[in-house]
């Protein structure tokens, strides 16, 4: 792969970055449960295709984020492999999950790119990657990526990956059903929504935060990029059966099925995809090596990694190196991990890290949340400042939650108004525009409306997470 290319764009990879950071474990109680459900379905999955599977060591699970799904391989399936995500914060806050389910083993916590592994060719005998393929414009590219690492004979899953319905008016995007008006509600609940929405339902949220989806792959284009770069091949699909609206498609379509599939259902009213991709080549014993770094390359120049007594991976031949940080190694490529991971610096004001609150003037609540999702509370205004660091033209990024809508949020810059938003429905909201050139920024943050929580005698309007410049692309 080129080194200098990438089917995603440094705006999209710190978009996950932070999102990853903030809804790993941002609502622990809430995430715990989802993780759990998606164990208990994924892991159900793993047991029913294992004998197409095979061994398991060593393992890949790309696209991690908290890590559960490696924690479960790890120990419920005795598995010894590794975890990767771009974000290394969401890797990190998945440590505890080691302690609150009682696991004794762990995977190798990496943050990397799934684009460009830090992995040798055929070093792999499995790679697992879960609702993570449609975060990319080029698919086939990350699939090609994984055929580099797999050993031969190993195997590929993917699962839950969407499946573009054929029955669709692509009228509009629509949000998770939490943030649904009651209308929406009622037409999701009969099995009407699916038929007016654009793309999967929630779509829209996670692309306002800036993460870019590939909704465009239908049945029949997995199905040829499958077999186009691997043997051998088994499928699962779960196609929605929300209300009467799609009960009576699917099962209709069922029924016209000549092998009484879900084929021709999931062609219609799309769903989700699980694969079980096995890669060409004689299956050989993989053993687990005695230190894992064996089986890692330098994500700058390809180069063996070794492992020196203070935990550091360096590289053999060029100057790339990377420490233990609290349990997970960076391996991003240099130039990737000096943007994404900047450190403290005067265009950056993170919630979530210590000494935030020197960049912060009046108007701001204490700090609450845990983990990634670390934010202050604003009354109607809030001030903030920002150094610029970088040369070139930059770029505000606001993220943060209004719980109450319908609601608006202004933003002046040195003393002139910079943009305005109005947000109408509650949740998570992301705020960008284009700034003046200057040495450094004096916002002023105000919101609409003030209201109180029962029981709390502060003004409050929206929360933020985190305030920063970005260079435009």
């Amino acid at each position: 792969m080129d080194p200098v290319s990438s089917p995603q764009s440094l705006s999209v990879k710190r978009a996950e970055v932070e999102f990853h950071k903030f809804a790993s474990l941002g609502e622990p109680e809430r995430a715990l449960g989802v993780y759990a459900e998606e164990n208990e379905r994924r892991g159900a999955l793993i047991r029913k295709h294992l004998g197409f599977i095979g061994e398991l060591s060593p393992f890949l699970e790309i696209g991690a984020n908290a890590g559960h799904t490696s924690y479960l391989l790890a120990n419920e399936f005795g598995a010894s492999g590794f975890a990767l995500d771009i974000s290394a914060d969401a890797l990190r806050n998945g440590i505890a999950l080691q302690d609150i389910w009682g696991y004794p083993r762990a995977p190798v916590r990496i943050a990397g790119d799934a684009a460009r592994l830090p992995f040798r060719d055929g070093s792999l005998r499995a790679v697992f990657a879960y609702q993570m393929l449609s975060q990319f414009m080029d698919i086939e590219s990350i699939v090609l990526e994984v055929k580099r690492v797999l050993a031969p004979g190993g195997v590929f899953v993917f699962s839950d990956e969407p499946l573009k319905r054929l029955l669709s008016l692509r009228l509009y995007r629509c949000p998770y059903p939490e943030q649904m008006k009651p209308w929406e509600r009622a037409l999701h609940r009969w099995g009407v929504l699916g038929y007016l929405v654009r793309d999967v339902i929630g779509a829209g949220q996670e692309e306002s935060f800036g993460i870019r989806q590939n909704h465009t792959m239908r049945l029949d284009d997995w199905h040829r990029l499958v077999t186009k770069h691997f043997a051998a091949h088994e499928y699962e699909m779960f196609v929605p059966e929300r209300g009467w609206a799609e009960a009576v498609v699917k099962r209709a379509a069922v029924r016209l099925d000549p092998y009484r599939s879900v084929w021709r259902a999931a062609k219609l009213l799309g769903g989700t995809l699980s694969a079980f991709c096995r890669k060409e080549g004689v299956s050989a014993p993989t053993p687990w090596p005695e230190r894992f770094e064996e089986l890692l390359r330098c994500p700058d120049c390809g180069g063996a990694i070794a492992r020196d007594a203070n935990e550091t991976l360096r590289c053999a031949r060029c100057s790339y190196q990377a420490s233990d940080e609290g349990g997970v190694y960076n391996l991003l490529p240099s130039a990737d991990r000096r943007e994404l991971y900047p450190g403290r610096r005067g265009d950056i004001i993170d919630f979530a890290q210590p000494g935030h609150e020197a960049a912060l003037g009046e108007g701001w609540h204490e700090v609450e949340g845990v983990y990634g999702n670390k934010y202050r509370w604003m009354g109607a205004r809030s001030v903030a400042r920002l150094e610029r660091v970088a040369p070139g033209p930059q770029r505000l990024r606001l993220r943060g939650f209004v719980p109450h809508a319908p609601a608006g949020i202004k933003v002046a810059v040195n003393g002139a108004p910079l943009t305005e938003k109005a947000l109408d429905r509650p949740g998570l909201f992301v705020l960008e525009a284009d700034l003046p050139e200057a040495a450094g920024y004096l916002l002023e943050i105000s919101a609409t409306p003030v209201w109180r929580a029962p029981g709390d005698g502060r003004d409050l309007t929206v929360n933020v997470s985190m305030i920063r410049l970005a260079p435009k692309e």
